[in-house]
């Protein structure tokens, strides 16, 4: 045998060894990622995380096999649960599971009226991206997109235009926000604490009679079949995140993460272009089954926004961060300077 096809043999022999086999360079060991969503199967949400799924698997040579769990691992608060003891390894969230994690998400989403576009909401968003990223990252997380799913609005079951109206109803709040639940309690309103799951069958018993959430939600949950009434004003927008553990992530290599990063962001920007269009088009297909679409005057969207303003000295320091709420009402101002109202 020549000495070169003696070193080929023994090279080949210790590549056996030590695991190595020619032509597995490329190929690194499957990571099988289980994500979480409350979202129903069959939405569009859902079907875009699926749509990423399956590029991730296709840019990383297979290395990631994502599966998709959908509106089956409870609720945000369990799926928070469920990564932290590694039964979950990622999860799209809104920022009432994202706020378990670390409250400074909290002023993208839980101070009534504070925002009056969707424009507003992306640049308060893109301001506040560096710091929540680093937070969420020193506890164990990173986000990979961030979303905003349009205007959260409030259907009932009977018709409520002003403030008032809303306090002789037992209006939902999501289980596990106590200090939600203390706030509207503090204002006059009959909060009742329950999950999402159990919405549609608290609004058709009256144990609720209105519930906040968007429309598309609204129309996929079939909550305007009873609460039929829906109130034109822009409440809070919906806004959420997709996440992974930094374990699960650590465990990726480079090459892996920046393609992961670059299609979840693609993903996030198709989810929002989508959610946008889609509260449009649920209010007209509920309306033509039934809805009511009350409009809101300028006099009563002032009674709204005197009784929001109201609130955040409550919600500032409790529900939101004093200091992250303090950055929100500082940027708009900048944002508001710089294009004054017509």
């Amino acid at each position: 045998m020549s000495i070169l096809r003696r070193f080929a043999s023994s090279a080949i022999a210790a590549g056996i060894v030590l695991g190595w086999v020619p032509g597995a360079m490329a190929q690194r060991a499957p990571q099988r990622l289980r994500l979480g969503t409350i979202a129903p199967q069959g939405t569009s949400y859902h079907h875009i995380l699926q749509e990423m799924g399956e590029r991730w698997r296709k840019a990383t040579n297979e290395e990631v096999q994502l599966t998709i769990y959908a509106g089956t691992m409870g609720s945000e608060l369990d799926m928070v649960r469920r990564m932290r003891l590694g039964q979950l390894h990622a999860a799209s969230l809104s920022v009432t599971g994202l706020q378990e994690i670390d409250p400074g998400v909290s002023a993208l989403q839980q101070m009534p009226m504070m925002f009056r576009s969707l424009d507003e909401v992306d640049f308060v968003r893109s301001r506040l991206e560096p710091v929540l990223i680093k937070r969420f990252a020193d506890r164990g997380f990173v986000v990979l997109n961030w979303v905003d799913l349009g205007w959260v609005r409030y259907f009932t079951r009977r018709p409520a235009l002003h403030p008032d109206d809303f306090r002789r109803l037992k209006v939902f709040v999501t289980a596990g926000q106590p200090e939600q639940y203390d706030l509207m309690q503090s204002t006059g309103f009959s909060p009742v604490s329950l999950g999402w799951s159990d919405a549609l069958m608290a609004l058709q018993t009256g144990m609720i009679d209105a519930v906040p959430t968007i429309p598309y939600f609204a129309l996929a949950m079939q909550f305007h079949t009873v609460a039929n009434t829906m109130l034109e004003l822009n409440w809070l927008p919906l806004v959420g995140a997709t996440i992974i553990t930094k374990r699960s992530w650590d465990a990726l290599s480079p090459e892996t993460q920046t393609a992961m990063r670059s299609i979840a962001a693609d993903a996030g920007r198709k989810i929002e272009e989508r959610s946008r269009a889609e509260s449009d088009e649920a209010v007209a297909a509920m309306r033509q089954r039934g809805l009511t679409v009350t409009p809101v005057p300028p006099a009563v969207e002032a009674e709204w926004r005197a009784m929001s303003e109201r609130l955040y000295p409550h919600i500032r320091g409790t529900i939101v961060p004093a200091d992250m709420f303090d950055e929100v009402v500082r940027v708009l101002a900048e944002y508001r300077a710089a294009r004054p109202a017509r």
